[in-house]
């Protein structure tokens, strides 16, 4: 690589091939990602639809709406533990004298509870790999432009 000017670098055949390979690489990789966390964000809206989980009246939001996103799974799993404190009198599972009844009724809570929780990271997941897909495809996109066509590294 050698400075032929102001504000100008000329690229070696083999550096320039280099850079239209990485910019490549950039535009693929970052297609791939958005697509899988597209697919990936479907899958988990799918799954959760399909156990028709409906908020219920009291929660903080979405009353009434299908469990079917972050937002949604995030407010039924605050519901589920309001109502669970109110079974135990306020006790956690952990507090709870392991002959109590209430006990499964917690332990049941708790894992529906962990189950929303997991579907929300899953979304969170599922966008931080499309938007990394969006960052690698503009970067592509930036190195493709910046390698000398054919045309211009010949004149």
């Amino acid at each position: 690589m050698a400075e032929t000017g102001t504000n100008t670098i000329a690229l070696t055949g083999g550096q320039t091939t280099a850079v239209k390979i990485f910019g490549w690489l950039g535009v693929v990789g970052g297609a791939l990602l958005i697509i899988v966390g597209i697919v990936a964000w479907i899958a988990v809206s799918n799954q959760l639809r399909a156990e028709n989980i409906i908020v219920p009246d009291d929660a903080m939001a979405f009353q009434g709406q299908q469990v079917a996103g972050p937002l949604t799974a995030f407010v039924q799993a605050d519901i589920i533990n309001t109502h669970s404190l109110e079974a135990s009198g306020g006790a956690t599972y952990a507090e709870l004298d392991q002959e109590d009844p209430v006990r499964a009724v917690m332990m049941n809570a708790s894992f529906l509870r962990a189950s929303l929780f997991t579907s929300v990271v899953s979304f969170g997941v599922a966008l931080f790999a499309a938007g990394v897909g969006v960052m690698f495809l503009l970067y592509g996109i930036a190195l493709l432009m910046l390698a000398p066509s054919r045309r211009t590294a010949a004149a």
